[in-house]
């Protein structure tokens, strides 16, 4: 894609055009703003060269028609928290955040809907919501910080997707800005709606086919009942045995979170309210969840399965505080690492769950034959493994090592039958993987319906699908692929 820095009928500039759209202070330009824009969670990293803040959907169409009269292309971005390079602009342009958009726009409890903006943050829906004894149930570790937009283009998920489902499970109609600049709704209110699925097109397509602006979302009672058990092991054998004993067993906990031995110690240094334990192989956090009624023995059976499993120590959360510190410790675990690391790597390969010990033995094992520690922390119930590679980018080399492990860690998921990703989608790091995971057919038909919605990749340039211009882009750092004419 080329661009001129000026119209040369008005001789304005791409930073004044968008500056006039959503008034100057909601344009960054210069590269000092532009630095914190650059990288997400992941280890990619890559300048844009506008970031621009509009404030309702209107301005995003402003936006988008901006740059397409330019030929340049557009980012959408959440909060950044993205693990998989999914809003790193690429190819330059400009970056789109929705953080300004961040209106609940409305609730519905009789219907137990809710409408609102992309920016909202995922957790403060449910914090709004639970006095009145409601909850949005997908809630990645990232909730705090992490927005619906974001996790809407990821297809998010969370401990609780093994009952609930993902976010698409959770979204019944969104409004987008297509590449045309043409505001689209798909779906709505209703349970179901005729025609076809376009909202389920969207929905994890990492910002690619549409920005979307607006977002129905279902929500659910909270549980009447919960109880949450910690169950110790020795091995992580033995707790990846208890998750398949469970499901085998006709329990369907609302989660399963299984963390190791490395994973657990750096938990303890970060959290030592939460008193885990530093010695065992491996720990569960399971939580059953229910009416009154029966949910005692729910979590006996459950407390039975661990036991004959090996468990060599079972708590049960008796009081609010003490599951609140439980699910703290495992949704902080990413953010522990550091105590051990300064840097971590983290794939999001999903496998069957009776093929976790041989899939984690093979983690550790590309682990130590690329000289990298890993921590295991993961989704056990539904097989989403999240093994984190810990290194220092400051080594020479460390980085391409790093990359090539978690290449190798993807391809031993493939390699069982699983997938490449189960939340934090394909992103810039997987897209060279998608060949051995869908047949050329396959990757024609999406590409076909990429191309429906923009034939020239006008949004979100070089993701998800490989292409002539992704190879080798992981770990580039921002170079400036478009001249806005800033001055």
């Amino acid at each position: 894609m080329t661009t001129t820095a000026l119209d040369t009928k008005s001789g304005v500039s791409v930073v004044a055009e968008l500056a006039a759209a959503v008034e100057p202070d909601n344009v960054l330009h210069r590269a000092e703003d532009l630095l914190l824009y650059e990288y997400d969670g992941s280890v990619a990293r890559r300048r844009p060269d506008a970031v621009v803040f509009p404030a309702s959907t209107q301005e995003v169409v402003e936006v988008v028609n901006i740059a397409r009269a330019r030929g340049i292309p557009v980012v959408a971005r959440g909060a950044g928290t993205g693990l998989a390079g999914g809003c790193i602009p690429l190819k330059g342009g400009i970056v789109l955040s929705t953080a300004r958009m961040n209106r609940i726009i409305s609730i519905d409890y009789r219907n137990m809907i809710a409408v609102v903006e992309p920016g909202v943050v995922n957790l403060d829906l449910t914090a709004e919501v639970a006095p009145r004894g409601f909850q949005y149930v997908p809630d990645p570790s990232s909730e705090k910080a992490s927005t619906i937009g974001g996790n809407v283009a990821t297809n998010a998920g969370g401990p609780h997707t093994l009952a609930y489902g993902v976010t698409t499970n959770h979204v019944l109609g969104i409004e987008v800005v297509t590449p045309q600049g043409e505001v689209v709704t798909c779906g709505g209110a209703a349970v179901d709606a005729p025609g076809y699925d376009l909202r389920g097109v969207i929905v994890g397509s990492e910002g690619t086919l549409a920005i979307v602006t607006r977002i129905t979302v279902r929500l659910v009672h909270s549980s009447e009942s919960v109880r949450t058990l910690l169950a110790v092991y020795d091995s992580v054998d033995e707790a990846t045995a208890t998750v398949s004993d469970i499901i085998a067993a006709g329990i369907i906990p609302a989660a399963m979170e299984l963390m190791d031995r490395t994973c657990t110690r750096a938990v303890a240094k970060w959290l030592p309210s939460a008193r885990l334990p530093t010695d065992a192989g491996a720990i569960l956090i399971i939580e059953v969840e229910g009416l009154r009624d029966g949910i005692d023995d729910q979590a006996a059976s459950v407390d039975s399965i661990c036991r004959a499993n090996g468990a060599t120590e079972i708590r049960i959360a008796s009081k609010g505080s003490q599951r609140n510190s439980l699910w703290a410790a495992r949704k902080g675990a990413f953010g522990a690492i550091g105590v051990l690391a300064p840097n971590y790597y983290v794939q999001d390969g999903v496998i069957p769950r009776t093929r976790l010990p041989d899939v984690l033995r093979s983690v550790n094992e590309i682990g130590r034959e690329y000289g990298f520690e890993v921590a295991n922390v993961f989704h056990a119930g539904d097989g989403n493994i999240h093994p984190l590679i810990l290194f220092d980018e400051r080594e020479e080399g460390a980085l391409e090592r790093v990359m090539s492990a978690g290449k190798k860690i993807l391809q031993a998921c493939l390699d069982v039958g699983g997938t490449l990703t189960g939340e934090h989608g394909i992103g810039m790091e997987k897209i060279h993987q998608m060949p051995e995971l869908f047949s050329e057919p396959d990757l024609d038909a999406m590409l076909k319906i990429r191309d429906v919605f923009s034939m020239d990749e006008r949004f979100n340039p070089g993701k998800v699908f490989p292409g002539p211009e992704t190879a080798d882009h992981t770990h580039a750092f921002g170079t400036a692929a478009v001249d806005v004419g800033a001055k």
